[in-house]
């Protein structure tokens, strides 16, 4: 039993110095405070300090950049091409006899598009010239009469005039001879001669009387011939004064005749117009849609095929009306097309005078008191610069996006 004893001894004593030493120490530090483990915050870090203020300062210079840059430009996704639709139609009637095209096919300036059948012209062309040559033929037959009648009226005239002159002569004469022949009445004397021949000469006188008497009558006479050619000649003259309006009136019948010519001229042209017209011709470069077909029979004014110029084709942008306060005609535009993802370079051509709306077939009607306000639309035209649609890609209607830089 003893070593059992001695190996219990040391182990009874070894707990108790064990527990003194731990009190001893806890004593030691109770009078201490216990130490902190927490790490350092990041604020304490002079580094970390610097790199926050660096990032803050980044962030806001960031922040006033992308402000900056948005608000320097406008975009909209209600935009599309535009361009010109040019309906070709028929002048004249007839049958269609070509169609050189086909829909979607590109043509050039000048090509023949639709031929319409020309024979029914071509015979009016003829006719045409017939009678512009018949009526040539004629009207200067007739120039030339009015030309002779005019030389033939005023030779009438002058001789008209000399007779006149003649007649008063002729009168003068008359009335001169009147006189004598009643001095010679009035003034009969018998010579002193023998008895028989005072006898004789008084038969003689009373001859002479019956003479003188008869050479009255004969004078009277004469002088009613003259008053007779007087009056004729007056009257003569009096047809002969109307030379000029016969005159005038033969020269109105030669301008008339002229006239007839030009119509005629006139008709000509027309028949080589229509005759031309039988072919429908391209009037600029450009990709065709048709609505025609040989055989059919159009009337003028028809439309037969729409040519639209792929060369001259713009971008129709709907801003709101809050983003027009800056934009004005001549700003740079970029425009993104959806069809092949490519930008294309432009500027503000105009802004249209009205909202899209005003311009729609049923506008809006405000006066019933229910308005509710709402933003709205303008319509902007947007133009390429040159050479950026060179391979004529671009087709009306498609979906752009444009942006338009306003600062």
């Amino acid at each position: 039993m003893a070593p059992r004893t001695e190996v219990e001894t040391p182990a009874t004593t070894q707990p108790a110095e064990t527990a003194s030493a731990a009190e001893s120490h806890s004593e030691t530090h109770s009078a201490s405070p216990p130490p902190d483990y927490r790490r350092p915050g990041l604020l304490a870090n002079p580094r970390a300090r610097l790199f926050l203020v660096i990032a803050g300062i980044v962030v806001i210079v960031g922040g006033i950049f992308a402000w900056r840059y948005f608000a320097s430009y406008e975009s909209t996704d209600d935009a599309e091409v535009d361009g010109h639709l040019m309906p070709l139609s028929a002048r004249i009637s007839g049958y269609v006899l070509h169609v050189n095209v086909d829909d979607n096919q590109a043509v050039h300036k000048g090509d023949v598009l639709v031929e319409i059948d020309p024979r029914d012209y071509e015979t009016a062309l003829d006719q045409a010239k017939a009678n512009l040559t018949s009526q040539v033929s004629s009207s200067q037959a007739d120039i030339d009469n009015a030309q002779a009648g005019i030389v033939a009226a005023r030779q009438q005239y002058d001789a008209s005039q000399a007779d006149l002159i003649q007649a008063q002569a002729n009168n003068v004469k008359a009335q001169n001879d009147l006189v004598r022949y009643k001095q010679l009445v009035d003034k009969l004397e018998i010579s002193k001669q023998l008895y028989d021949q005072a006898v004789a000469a008084a038969a003689s006188g009373d001859a002479s009387v019956a003479a003188a008497k008869a050479n009255v009558a004969a004078a009277d006479q004469q002088i009613t011939q003259a008053r007779a050619r007087l009056a004729t000649a007056e009257a003569n003259l009096r047809s002969s004064q109307t030379g000029p309006q016969q005159v005038a009136s033969t020269r109105a019948k030669a301008l008339s005749a002229e006239a007839d010519v030009q119509q005629k001229q006139a008709a000509l042209e027309q028949a080589e117009l229509n005759l031309q017209y039988t072919k429908i011709i391209a009037p600029v470069d450009g990709v065709i849609s048709k609505s025609v077909e040989v055989g059919m029979n159009v009337q003028p004014g028809q439309q037969l095929l729409t040519i639209v110029p792929l060369n001259d084709v713009w971008v129709t942008a709907n801003f709101k009306e809050t983003q027009l306060k800056y934009m004005r005609p001549g700003q740079t535009a970029e425009i993104k097309v959806d069809a092949n993802g490519r930008t294309y370079q432009g500027h503000v051509d105009s802004i249209a005078n009205s909202s899209g709306a005003r311009l729609s077939l049923l506008p809006p009607e405000n006066a019933t008191g229910n308005y509710v306000k709402v933003v709205q639309r303008i319509p902007v035209k947007i133009v390429l610069n040159p050479g950026q649609n060179s391979d004529d890609y671009l087709r009306l209607g498609m979906s752009v996006e444009p942006k338009v830089w306003v600062k």
